[in-house]
């Protein structure tokens, strides 16, 4: 699976991402709209993590798909 796909199956997926990062509230997933840049940066932003970090842990997520 690549970045596309995650993006035009977004609305399946929210399930796994708000299982995955509890903090993200449901605005939160419509704003990120299955954008990668936008998931890190909430991530950066709710968790209070280094992008780096937040980058980490999305590919994490994105390799157990």
């Amino acid at each position: 699976m690549n970045w596309d796909q995650i993006e035009g199956k977004w609305k399946q997926l929210r399930g796994s991402v708000k299982q995955q990062w509890g903090k993200l509230t449901d605005d939160d997933l419509d704003r990120i709209d299955g954008s990668r840049d936008r998931l890190v940066g909430k991530l950066q932003e709710a968790y209070g993590v280094e992008r780096e970090e937040a980058d980490r842990q999305v590919s994490a997520w994105f390799d157990r798909l």
